[in-house]
């Protein structure tokens, strides 16, 4: 049975989806409009005084400093082929109790507290006694080594040496579990609640419905659901703003968590349906495109850097690295599904083998990572992305990891899904290609790729090779430093819409 997801056709909100930013120019414009109001009214005049101060200190210092992740600032430029970082330079440590007259400057949009959860809701549901390779227990290695995995080991003969190790057998459902293994050793976490700007609620939601999916045990995949709703309610932190600056992950798609009322759509559970949902944050692999709420984050893939130094090796790596096939397409055909994309994908590369390298994973394991997967990516031009059994699929960040250029057929396989990772711009980074005229024969995959010169070629596979910090998760507890992977990104951009939306609701508070 396949989780239920909207069609295509039903368009995204976009402007829902993007991280709000904080109009400092309409907000004082706002504020001395009411300067003269707040003076003879107000018993807190002094207090709103020095606030509008510290916004114009904020507005001065940070004008010419674009938003970490927004899509329109300059992009990174990572170093040339052959030259590599030779002194890598670590901010200063986080120090908890150092009070900074004018804002933590190593934590601009303030600090988060971790909640500490009964471990039923997340440790005692991990499957420790598997075989990490069982692609049958999809369980298997989701909490192994942080969630990271266990480290590959066949790839040795196709990497450099020094590159393999950051290479791991990491199961794509693990996101909540690396979510929390980071956020407990995060620069910004507090252990003071109060003086906390957001609260992550550190439950393995996914692993607690996962469990229960295929089978009719239906009201257990709302059972710890619910507990953990009741236990959060209980926290006095909760009740300040009804858990709008409260966040968490979900390690599966949303849709696994959208049960609907029709008895022949019994997928999931409940969990984002519930009225205590409706403003907590989540951090999910496939969002719904109506809901603010849910923050897409990248598929957790097997490439994890432990440092800055080893990241731009690899980025040099996949750019100069030489590629015999002009695309690629790595999945399984679906017989149980009516005109299965995937099958006609499946055929047309075998039929095209002189252009097109084929790695069939019902033959072939793909689960976790391979040695035959990374071959034929490294090895391709262009990776071809048809929707999975949702509209999303891991393999569009294992094929943009390696320096390939994703093709995708479907808008929400990618462009309305991850805004806060990818570039603004689709045709930048990526093709798009109609499925109906692929499968009416109007359009050739074959010839639209060939038509792309060798320049144009080039300048993808860049911006794809500059996007690799941002989709990653990286290794260290404590990041890559200066640089910001796929982590550092949605929480700095959790963090930074919970702070504008309190500043927001005191503001109006002041002037009621």
């Amino acid at each position: 049975m396949l989780p239920p997801y909207p069609d295509e056709s039903q368009e995204a909100d976009e402007t829902l989806r993007k991280p709000p930013k904080a109009n400092n120019n309409d907000f004082l414009k706002n504020a001395l409009s009411n300067f003269q109001y707040q003076i003879s009214t107000h018993p807190r005049f002094w207090l709103f005084t020095f606030f509008l101060f510290f916004q114009l200190v904020v507005l001065i210092f940070t004008r010419n400093s674009p938003f970490p992740f927004s899509t329109h600032s300059p992009p990174h430029h990572f170093p040339s082929e052959t030259a590599l970082f030779a002194d890598i330079q670590r901010p200063p440590h986080h120090d908890p109790n150092v009070i900074y007259p004018f804002g933590d400057p190593q934590c601009e949009y303030g600090r988060v507290y971790v909640y500490n959860l009964p471990s039923k809701f997340n440790k005692d549901l991990a499957l420790t006694t598997c075989d990490d390779l069982d692609p049958w227990k999809w369980q298997c290695g989701l909490v192994t080594n942080d969630g990271y995995g266990k480290r590959l080991t066949d790839l040795a003969g196709i990497l450099p040496g020094n590159l393999s190790a950051a290479w791991y057998r990491t199961n794509q459902f693990s996101s909540e579990v690396i979510f929390h293994y980071r956020l407990l050793n995060y620069r910004c976490r507090t252990n003071d609640p109060d003086s906390a700007t957001a609260f992550y609620i550190p439950f393995y939601a996914g692993q607690a419905v996962g469990k229960y999916l295929w089978t009719d045990e239906i009201e257990n995949r709302d059972l710890l659901s619910n507990k953990v709703l009741k236990w959060v309610q209980r926290q006095k932190y909760w009740k300040r703003y009804n858990g709008s600056d409260h966040f968490l992950t979900l390690g599966r798609i949303t849709w696994d968590f959208r049960r609907l009322g029709d008895p022949e759509k019994l997928w999931g559970s409940t969990f984002l349906n519930r009225p205590q949902m409706q403003n907590v944050s989540r951090f999910t692999i496939e969002r719904a495109p109506w809901d603010a709420n849910d923050i897409s984050v990248p598929y957790p893939t097997g490439f994890h850097p432990h440092s800055e130094k080893e990241l731009r090796e690899w980025q040099n790596f996949v750019l100069s690295y030489n590629r015999t096939s002009l695309f690629t397409f790595i999945g399984a055909a679906r017989g149980d599904i009516n005109s299965d994309f995937r099958s006609r994908l499946m055929s047309y590369c075998r039929n095209e083998s002189d252009s097109c390298r084929v790695v069939d994973c019902a033959v072939t394991q793909c689960s976790n990572g391979s040695s035959e997967i990374q071959k034929a990516l490294l090895s391709s031009d262009f990776c071809l992305q048809p929707k999975g059994d949702s509209l999303t699929r891991r393999s569009v960040f294992d094929c943009m990891v390696t320096g390939s250029v994703p093709v995708f057929f479907w808008r929400r396989t990618a462009y309305t899904q991850y805004q806060w990772f990818l570039p603004e711009e689709p045709g930048s980074y990526s093709v798009f290609i109609d499925p109906e005229a692929v499968r009416n024969g109007t359009a050739s995959i074959k010839e639209i790729l060939k038509s792309y010169s060798k320049d144009q070629v080039r300048k993808m596979r860049e911006k794809v090779v500059e996007t690799i910090p941002r989709i990653v998760y990286a290794r260290p507890s404590g990041g890559l430093g200066s640089v910001k992977d796929a982590f550092e990104i949605a929480v700095e951009g959790v963090l930074k819409r919970v702070k504008d939306e309190n500043e927001w609701k005191e503001y109006v508070d002041m002037g009621s």
